[in-house]
């Protein structure tokens, strides 16, 4: 398997993330703002969002697993906490794809246990095509058909989360 075909280019990611920094920042104004990453292929997204973003904010993490190797998705398994207090305070759930939901859908559960004022999702990729759990996101970077892709933080294997650009994964 290998990366063959970009599909969004390394200055089409830049402009989108500022895009949607602007938005997220007209939403939260004058609020006490925890984004909350889904681990770990949101890192690179997120590093470049919140760098955009001039509102204050917390962050935290949260690691939940899905994917085993290959290409389909495995049991979900919650790997790392989230360790600051949301109660009463806003979140945004920042996450790299919107496939299934399935994973997406567990977070929100997990975040909405701990008391937050609100909860809004912010992903870098929607394959809305492939939702199979009701969980929607109110930042969408782009639409993507359903393929699987990496790069900008998507792995295969963990490998490609290093390259610029997202790229469909191909058979050589």
């Amino acid at each position: 398997m290998t990366p063959k075909n970009v599909l969004i280019s390394k200055s089409r990611l830049a402009k989108r993330v500022r895009e949607l920094a602007r938005e997220i920042e007209r939403d939260f104004r004058d609020k006490d703002l925890v984004v909350v990453a889904v681990l770990s292929g949101t890192v690179i997204f997120l590093a470049d969002l919140i760098r955009e973003m001039r509102i204050p904010l917390h962050l935290d993490f949260i690691g939940v697993s899905s994917y085993r190797s290959g290409t389909t998705s495995g049991k979900l398994r919650l790997n790392r906490d989230i360790r600051l207090s949301v109660k009463g305070r806003s979140v945004l759930i920042v996450e790299d794809i919107l496939d299934t939901g399935k994973t997406l859908h567990h977070v929100i559960k997990v975040v909405r246990r701990l008391k937050p004022a609100e909860i809004k999702v912010c992903v870098l990729l929607n394959k809305s095509t492939r939702r199979t759990s009701p969980v929607e996101a109110d930042y969408s970077g782009f639409y993507i058909p359903d393929k699987f892709v990496v790069g900008y933080g998507l792995d295969f294997a963990e490998q490609y989360r290093n390259l610029p650009h997202v790229a469909v994964l191909s058979k050589p």
